[in-house]
Parts: structure tokens; sequence; C-alpha cells
């Protein structure tokens, strides 16, 4: 167990730094303004190359944003089970570690996507509306592969049922790859945007499995809570 904790926070570490990189790599390498208004790209021969091969695909682009409203509704189901505890067992303490640092998570993931919004580093390679948005890291990319592992993750510490868990597992590769594909197509991203999402994302995910898995032992299957109460 120790040693599945180590791989986890190394590789964590190992993400957030390859993110880091790619950052400051966009920025500097064969960086062009090539964008909407001229406005800089970087990587922007593959980026360019990469955005004419795949086109702008609107429709795709709409359900990919009304399927981003998938990883909030599980911050949200995920909020009411600790706001449950919480009034259940009368003590902030009291609520489930993992459940904490999941919110803490998912407060750091939200941060995350605002100082990038506030500080561009790149821009969208269409105009949205007819103004220029920020594009990097994708934020639908970054929400659904920071949310959509915690929903396994969670699911395998809490349910005893086997064919539930697995069908959880199914949805979330399935609904991720698909999201993740998605955007990558849509054209609405550069192609390094969903990259540096993927980093980021992955990264902050195994860092909070590393704090969980502290936590010791399974919590209380999320079918006897329903049934017994919260203790």
């Amino acid at each position: 167990m120790n040693d599945t904790r180590n791989k986890d926070l190394a590789a964590g570490i190992v993400l957030l730094a390859a993110f880091a990189l790619w950052t400051v790599l966009i920025r500097h390498i064969d960086v062009q303004n090539t964008g909407p208004n001229g406005t800089a790209v970087g990587f922007a021969v593959f980026n360019v190359w990469f955005h004419r091969i795949t086109g702008v695909h609107m429709l795709i682009y709409t359900i990919t944003d009304w399927l981003g409203l998938v990883p909030i509704i599980i911050c949200i189901c995920f909020g009411i089970l600790g706001l449950v505890q919480l009034i259940r067992r009368r003590s902030l303490l009291k609520v489930d570690y993992d459940i904490l640092l999941l919110g803490a998570y998912y407060v750091v993931v939200i941060l995350g996507y605002l100082l990038f919004e506030m500080v561009p580093i790149n821009y969208r390679p269409i105009l949205i509306g007819g103004n220029l948005e920020a594009s990097y890291p994708s934020s639908t990319t970054l929400l659904v592969l920071s949310v959509m592992p915690t929903l396994k993750y969670q699911s395998d510490r809490r349910i005893a049922n086997p064919a539930a868990r697995k069908a959880i597992t199914v949805f979330v590769f399935v609904f991720s790859a698909f999201m993740v594909i998605g955007r990558l197509i849509s054209g609405v991203h550069w192609a390094t945007d969903i990259i540096g999402s993927v980093f980021l994302s992955s990264g902050l995910f195994l860092i909070y499995r590393f704090m969980a898995e502290y936590t010791g032992p399974k919590k209380t299957h999320l079918k006897a809570e329903t049934s017994n109460g919260v203790q």
C-alpha cells in the first residue's frame, strides 16, 4: 500500500512539473501571431496543422459544453454527501477526511481555472460570439479529467456491489474519452491546450488520491449509510 501511495505522489509531482514545463514551452517555442486577431500561439506549426485537419465543429462544441454539467453535478452530489455527514455527525472533524479533501481538491481545480482565465497563455483558435476567449488549459477538459476519476475512486471506496462499481468505471472511462476527444476535434482549442489540461488534471488527481489513502481503509458503503444512517 505504501508503494502505491508513493507512486501516486511521485507521478503527481512529475505530471505537475510537466504541466509547468509545458506552459513555459508554449510561451517560448515556435510562437507566431497566427491566432484570431493576430494573437500569439506557441507550437504554432503543430497547432495550426492540427487545427486545419480537424476543422471547426460547433455542434460537437455545444454538446461537450452542455455535458460539462455532468462533472459539476457530481461535485454537487459529493458536496451534499459531506453536508449530510456534517449535519448528522454534528462536527466538521467527523466528516470523512477523504470527502473534506475532495472539497479542497475541487477548490484547487477551480482556482487553477480562474488563474488561467486571468492570465491567458493562449486564446482560442476561433472567436466565440465575436470575442477572444482564453483557451489554455482547456477548462472543460480540466473539469472532466479532474472530477470524473474522483467518481470512480470514491465509488471503489464506498460501494460494495461489484457490478455497480464496474458500471461506474465504464461510464467514467467512456464519458471522459468522449469529452476529451470531442473537445480536441471540435476545433475550439489548440491541441496543446488539451495536452496541458491532461497534465494538470492528472497530476492534481494523483496527489488527491495519495492524500486520501492516508485516511485508512475504505469508508462505510454508501448503501449502508443510506439504510442505517451516518455514524
